[in-house]
Protein backbone atom coordinates (compact mmCIF):
# COMPACT_ATOMS: atom_id res chain seq x y z
CA UNK A 1 0.00 0.00 0.00
CA UNK A 2 3.22 2.29 1.21
CA UNK A 3 4.61 1.35 -2.45
CA UNK A 4 1.48 2.13 -4.45
CA UNK A 5 1.19 5.77 -2.20
CA UNK A 6 4.78 6.36 -3.16
CA UNK A 7 3.84 5.86 -7.28
CA UNK A 8 0.83 7.31 -6.90
CA UNK A 9 2.93 11.02 -5.88
CA UNK A 10 5.74 10.58 -8.11
CA UNK A 11 2.81 10.51 -10.75
CA UNK A 12 1.44 13.80 -9.34
CA UNK A 13 4.97 15.21 -9.30
CA UNK A 14 5.38 14.23 -13.00
CA UNK A 15 2.23 15.74 -13.88
CA UNK A 16 2.59 19.02 -12.19
CA UNK A 17 6.13 18.95 -13.84
CA UNK A 18 4.97 18.08 -17.31
CA UNK A 19 2.23 21.15 -16.84
CA UNK A 20 4.72 23.94 -15.57
CA UNK A 21 7.12 22.54 -18.55
CA UNK A 22 4.03 23.38 -21.31
CA UNK A 23 3.51 27.17 -19.31
CA UNK A 24 4.60 29.35 -22.05
CA UNK A 25 6.76 32.31 -20.96
CA UNK A 26 9.11 35.10 -22.98
CA UNK A 27 11.60 37.72 -22.48
CA UNK A 28 12.73 40.55 -25.01
CA UNK A 29 14.89 43.31 -24.27
CA UNK A 30 17.05 46.28 -25.84
CA UNK A 31 20.11 47.86 -25.64
CA UNK A 32 19.42 51.20 -27.19
CA UNK A 33 18.66 52.27 -30.31
CA UNK A 34 20.52 55.24 -32.51
CA UNK A 35 22.72 56.50 -35.06
CA UNK A 36 23.98 53.14 -36.62
CA UNK A 37 25.45 51.36 -39.48
CA UNK A 38 26.79 48.17 -41.00
CA UNK A 39 29.55 50.77 -42.74
CA UNK A 40 31.09 52.08 -39.30
CA UNK A 41 30.36 49.08 -37.23
CA UNK A 42 32.83 47.04 -37.34
CA UNK A 43 32.32 42.99 -37.30
CA UNK A 44 34.22 42.60 -34.28
CA UNK A 45 32.11 45.78 -32.49
CA UNK A 46 28.92 43.64 -33.88
CA UNK A 47 29.93 40.63 -32.52
CA UNK A 48 31.06 41.91 -28.82
CA UNK A 49 27.33 43.77 -28.67
CA UNK A 50 25.76 40.36 -29.97
CA UNK A 51 27.92 38.48 -27.64
CA UNK A 52 26.66 40.42 -24.63
CA UNK A 53 23.07 40.59 -25.94
CA UNK A 54 22.68 36.85 -25.87
CA UNK A 55 24.52 36.31 -22.50
CA UNK A 56 21.68 38.64 -21.18
CA UNK A 57 18.91 36.84 -23.03
CA UNK A 58 20.01 33.64 -21.04
CA UNK A 59 20.54 34.77 -18.31
CA UNK A 60 16.94 36.19 -17.99
CA UNK A 61 15.78 32.51 -20.18
CA UNK A 62 17.15 30.57 -17.47
CA UNK A 63 15.40 32.27 -14.35
CA UNK A 64 12.06 31.88 -16.44
CA UNK A 65 12.81 28.16 -17.21
CA UNK A 66 12.84 27.48 -13.59
CA UNK A 67 10.36 28.85 -12.65
CA UNK A 68 11.47 32.37 -11.57
CA UNK A 69 9.33 35.63 -11.57
CA UNK A 70 9.36 37.92 -14.04
CA UNK A 71 10.54 40.99 -12.06
CA UNK A 72 13.73 38.38 -11.00
CA UNK A 73 14.05 37.59 -15.36
CA UNK A 74 14.01 41.43 -16.06
CA UNK A 75 16.56 42.62 -13.12
CA UNK A 76 18.91 39.85 -13.45
CA UNK A 77 18.70 40.65 -17.61
CA UNK A 78 19.34 44.42 -16.89
CA UNK A 79 22.30 44.08 -14.65
CA UNK A 80 24.33 41.70 -17.20
CA UNK A 81 23.67 44.95 -19.47
CA UNK A 82 24.82 46.85 -16.62
CA UNK A 83 27.64 45.30 -15.78
CA UNK A 84 28.83 45.88 -20.14
CA UNK A 85 31.07 48.62 -20.73
CA UNK A 86 29.41 48.12 -24.24
CA UNK A 87 25.79 49.82 -23.38
CA UNK A 88 24.62 53.22 -21.99
CA UNK A 89 23.66 51.91 -18.21
CA UNK A 90 26.00 51.61 -15.37
CA UNK A 91 29.79 50.88 -16.26
CA UNK A 92 29.29 51.90 -19.96
CA UNK A 93 27.11 55.19 -18.85
CA UNK A 94 27.88 58.47 -20.35
CA UNK A 95 28.97 61.55 -19.15
CA UNK A 96 27.33 64.87 -17.76
CA UNK A 97 28.50 68.03 -18.52
CA UNK A 98 30.62 68.02 -15.30
CA UNK A 99 32.03 64.93 -16.23
CA UNK A 100 30.92 62.42 -13.87
CA UNK A 101 28.01 60.18 -14.15
CA UNK A 102 24.27 59.76 -13.13
CA UNK A 103 22.02 56.88 -13.44
CA UNK A 104 18.67 56.39 -13.68
CA UNK A 105 16.09 52.96 -13.22
CA UNK A 106 12.86 51.96 -12.95
CA UNK A 107 10.56 48.78 -13.02
CA UNK A 108 7.01 48.06 -13.00
CA UNK A 109 4.88 44.89 -11.56
CA UNK A 110 2.05 44.22 -14.51
CA UNK A 111 -0.28 42.41 -11.74
CA UNK A 112 -0.11 44.92 -9.19
CA UNK A 113 0.55 48.04 -11.27
CA UNK A 114 3.38 48.46 -8.47
CA UNK A 115 6.52 50.21 -9.30
CA UNK A 116 9.94 51.87 -8.18
CA UNK A 117 12.32 54.37 -9.89
CA UNK A 118 15.73 56.15 -8.85
CA UNK A 119 17.27 58.74 -10.61
CA UNK A 120 20.51 60.85 -10.48
CA UNK A 121 22.02 58.04 -8.66
CA UNK A 122 25.91 58.08 -8.25
CA UNK A 123 27.29 55.79 -6.26
CA UNK A 124 24.85 52.09 -7.04
CA UNK A 125 26.59 49.86 -9.31
CA UNK A 126 23.46 48.36 -10.64
CA UNK A 127 20.53 50.79 -10.06
CA UNK A 128 17.92 48.44 -11.45
CA UNK A 129 18.25 46.62 -8.28
CA UNK A 130 17.68 49.91 -6.49
CA UNK A 131 14.45 50.59 -8.52
CA UNK A 132 12.86 47.13 -7.47
CA UNK A 133 13.98 47.76 -3.49
CA UNK A 134 12.19 51.22 -3.87
CA UNK A 135 9.08 49.54 -5.42
CA UNK A 136 9.11 46.57 -2.90
CA UNK A 137 10.74 48.30 0.38
CA UNK A 138 9.49 51.66 0.35
CA UNK A 139 5.95 53.71 0.49
CA UNK A 140 7.49 55.49 -3.00
CA UNK A 141 7.79 54.92 -5.98
CA UNK A 142 10.60 57.91 -7.23
CA UNK A 143 13.33 58.64 -5.33
CA UNK A 144 16.42 61.15 -6.25
CA UNK A 145 19.98 61.88 -6.07
CA UNK A 146 21.25 61.48 -2.43
CA UNK A 147 17.90 60.79 -1.02
CA UNK A 148 17.98 57.62 -3.35
CA UNK A 149 22.00 56.77 -2.26
CA UNK A 150 20.43 57.14 1.60
CA UNK A 151 17.99 54.31 1.02
CA UNK A 152 20.35 52.16 -1.04
CA UNK A 153 22.75 52.04 1.92
CA UNK A 154 19.58 51.64 4.52
CA UNK A 155 18.43 48.21 2.08
CA UNK A 156 22.38 47.26 2.55
CA UNK A 157 23.48 48.25 -1.05
CA UNK A 158 27.42 48.59 -0.69
CA UNK A 159 28.30 51.81 -2.31
CA UNK A 160 30.92 52.33 -5.28
CA UNK A 161 32.70 55.39 -6.38
CA UNK A 162 31.65 56.96 -9.34
CA UNK A 163 34.71 56.11 -10.96
CA UNK A 164 33.62 52.95 -11.10
CA UNK A 165 31.61 53.75 -14.41
CA UNK A 166 34.17 55.57 -15.86
CA UNK A 167 35.48 54.55 -19.41
CA UNK A 168 37.82 56.02 -21.77
CA UNK A 169 35.51 55.77 -24.93
CA UNK A 170 32.47 57.36 -23.00
CA UNK A 171 35.32 60.30 -21.95
CA UNK A 172 36.27 60.55 -25.14
CA UNK A 173 32.73 60.93 -26.67
CA UNK A 174 31.91 63.81 -23.93
CA UNK A 175 35.57 66.09 -24.86
CA UNK A 176 34.51 65.42 -28.45
CA UNK A 177 30.92 67.12 -27.61
CA UNK A 178 32.48 70.11 -25.32
CA UNK A 179 35.14 70.82 -28.02
CA UNK A 180 32.26 70.85 -30.59
CA UNK A 181 30.40 72.71 -28.09
CA UNK A 182 26.97 70.51 -28.55
CA UNK A 183 24.58 69.69 -25.92
CA UNK A 184 22.46 66.62 -25.76
CA UNK A 185 24.42 63.84 -27.04
CA UNK A 186 23.96 64.31 -31.04
CA UNK A 187 24.61 60.39 -32.25
CA UNK A 188 25.09 58.48 -28.62
CA UNK A 189 21.67 59.37 -26.68
CA UNK A 190 19.75 56.24 -27.41
CA UNK A 191 22.08 53.76 -25.59
CA UNK A 192 19.37 53.07 -22.98
CA UNK A 193 19.07 49.18 -21.62
CA UNK A 194 15.52 47.36 -21.01
CA UNK A 195 13.59 44.50 -20.76
CA UNK A 196 10.32 42.92 -20.40
CA UNK A 197 9.36 39.10 -19.07
CA UNK A 198 6.69 37.31 -18.91
CA UNK A 199 6.61 34.34 -16.91
CA UNK A 200 4.80 30.90 -16.63
CA UNK A 201 2.56 32.32 -14.14
CA UNK A 202 1.31 34.75 -16.82
CA UNK A 203 3.02 37.78 -15.03
CA UNK A 204 4.16 40.18 -17.16
CA UNK A 205 7.42 42.32 -15.76
CA UNK A 206 9.56 45.59 -17.41
CA UNK A 207 12.39 47.46 -16.48
CA UNK A 208 14.87 50.45 -17.82
CA UNK A 209 18.03 51.44 -17.10
CA UNK A 210 20.23 54.44 -18.45
CA UNK A 211 23.05 56.73 -17.97
CA UNK A 212 20.95 59.60 -20.17
CA UNK A 213 22.11 61.92 -22.10
CA UNK A 214 25.65 62.50 -23.04
CA UNK A 215 27.05 65.82 -21.59
CA UNK A 216 23.40 66.31 -20.26
CA UNK A 217 23.39 69.36 -17.58
CA UNK A 218 20.77 70.83 -14.93
CA UNK A 219 20.31 67.56 -13.64
CA UNK A 220 18.36 66.54 -16.58
CA UNK A 221 15.98 63.39 -16.45
CA UNK A 222 14.57 61.70 -19.49
CA UNK A 223 11.77 58.69 -19.97
CA UNK A 224 13.91 56.10 -18.12
CA UNK A 225 12.93 56.30 -14.92
CA UNK A 226 9.62 58.00 -15.17
CA UNK A 227 6.71 55.31 -15.05
CA UNK A 228 3.96 55.55 -17.84
CA UNK A 229 7.08 57.15 -20.26
CA UNK A 230 10.09 54.67 -20.65
CA UNK A 231 8.32 51.98 -18.47
CA UNK A 232 5.17 50.47 -17.77
CA UNK A 233 3.52 46.68 -17.49
CA UNK A 234 0.02 45.75 -17.06
CA UNK A 235 -0.60 42.38 -17.42
CA UNK A 236 -4.03 43.39 -18.77
CA UNK A 237 -1.81 44.62 -21.91
CA UNK A 238 1.41 43.84 -21.72
CA UNK A 239 5.06 45.78 -20.64
CA UNK A 240 6.96 47.99 -22.34
CA UNK A 241 10.73 49.73 -22.00
CA UNK A 242 11.78 52.62 -24.46
CA UNK A 243 14.75 53.89 -25.77
CA UNK A 244 15.54 57.17 -27.10
CA UNK A 245 15.15 60.98 -26.66
CA UNK A 246 13.67 61.01 -24.03
CA UNK A 247 11.90 64.96 -23.82
CA UNK A 248 10.03 63.16 -26.73
CA UNK A 249 8.69 59.89 -24.54
CA UNK A 250 7.97 62.22 -21.71
CA UNK A 251 6.01 64.33 -23.28
CA UNK A 252 4.03 61.57 -25.27
CA UNK A 253 3.62 59.55 -21.66
CA UNK A 254 4.98 56.93 -24.55
CA UNK A 255 5.06 53.08 -22.89
CA UNK A 256 1.22 53.89 -21.08
CA UNK A 257 -0.21 55.48 -24.50
CA UNK A 258 0.53 51.79 -26.25
CA UNK A 259 -1.08 50.44 -23.04
CA UNK A 260 -3.82 52.39 -22.98
CA UNK A 261 -4.35 51.58 -27.40
CA UNK A 262 -4.34 47.76 -26.17
CA UNK A 263 -6.75 48.02 -23.23
CA UNK A 264 -9.19 50.48 -25.11
CA UNK A 265 -9.30 49.35 -28.72
CA UNK A 266 -8.63 46.05 -28.18
CA UNK A 267 -5.58 46.25 -30.50
CA UNK A 268 -3.15 44.34 -31.03
CA UNK A 269 1.12 45.14 -29.68
CA UNK A 270 2.62 45.33 -32.71
CA UNK A 271 0.37 47.45 -34.32
CA UNK A 272 -0.47 49.77 -30.91
CA UNK A 273 3.83 50.15 -30.79
CA UNK A 274 4.26 51.45 -34.52
CA UNK A 275 1.43 54.26 -34.09
CA UNK A 276 3.43 55.44 -30.91
CA UNK A 277 6.18 55.28 -33.18
CA UNK A 278 4.50 56.89 -35.56
CA UNK A 279 3.64 59.45 -32.77
CA UNK A 280 6.88 60.06 -32.18
CA UNK A 281 8.57 60.76 -35.16
CA UNK A 282 5.60 63.18 -36.22
CA UNK A 283 6.61 64.99 -33.25
CA UNK A 284 10.44 64.96 -34.28
CA UNK A 285 11.89 62.53 -31.81
CA UNK A 286 13.94 59.07 -32.40
CA UNK A 287 14.42 55.95 -30.81
CA UNK A 288 12.27 52.71 -30.16
CA UNK A 289 10.19 50.40 -27.54
CA UNK A 290 10.11 46.70 -27.14
CA UNK A 291 6.50 45.11 -25.82
CA UNK A 292 5.48 41.74 -24.81
CA UNK A 293 1.70 40.85 -24.65
CA UNK A 294 -0.09 38.62 -22.08
CA UNK A 295 -0.10 35.73 -24.81
CA UNK A 296 3.94 35.81 -25.30
CA UNK A 297 3.80 38.19 -28.71
CA UNK A 298 6.97 40.33 -29.27
CA UNK A 299 7.03 44.15 -30.63
CA UNK A 300 10.10 45.74 -31.76
CA UNK A 301 10.02 49.02 -33.11
CA UNK A 302 12.07 51.80 -33.74
CA UNK A 303 12.48 55.25 -36.36
CA UNK A 304 16.47 55.09 -36.20
CA UNK A 305 19.06 53.16 -37.99
CA UNK A 306 19.15 50.52 -35.85
CA UNK A 307 18.22 48.87 -31.91
CA UNK A 308 20.07 46.37 -30.16
CA UNK A 309 17.36 43.91 -29.46
CA UNK A 310 16.25 40.42 -28.81
CA UNK A 311 13.95 38.16 -27.69
CA UNK A 312 14.24 34.54 -26.50
CA UNK A 313 10.77 32.56 -25.66
CA UNK A 314 9.96 28.84 -24.09
CA UNK A 315 9.53 27.04 -27.61
CA UNK A 316 12.85 27.32 -28.22
CA UNK A 317 12.31 30.65 -30.83
CA UNK A 318 15.31 32.93 -30.45
CA UNK A 319 16.13 36.45 -31.70
CA UNK A 320 19.22 38.72 -32.25
CA UNK A 321 19.37 41.97 -34.48
CA UNK A 322 21.21 45.43 -34.16
CA UNK A 323 19.98 47.05 -37.65
CA UNK A 324 17.03 48.36 -39.85
CA UNK A 325 16.93 45.73 -42.51
CA UNK A 326 20.11 43.68 -42.68
CA UNK A 327 20.31 41.87 -39.79
CA UNK A 328 21.54 38.62 -37.45
CA UNK A 329 19.45 35.88 -36.73
CA UNK A 330 20.04 33.46 -34.13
Amino acid sequence: MKKRFLVFLQLLLAVSLSAQTGTKYALVLHGGAGVMSQKSMTPEMQKAYLSDLNRALHVGDSVLASGGTCMDAVVRTIMVMEDSPLFNAGKGAVFTHEGTVELDASVMDGKTLGAGAVTGVTDVRNPIMLARSVMEKSKHVFLTGKGASQFAVEQGFKPVPNSYFHTEKRYQQLQELLRKEREAGQGDKHGTVGCVALDRYGNIAAGTSTGGMNNKRYGRVGDAPIIGAGTYANNATGGFSCTGHGEYYIRLGFSRDISAMMEYQKMDIQKACQLEIEKLTKLGGTGGVIGLDKAGKVAMEFNTSGMFRGYIKSGGEKYLGIFQRSETQH
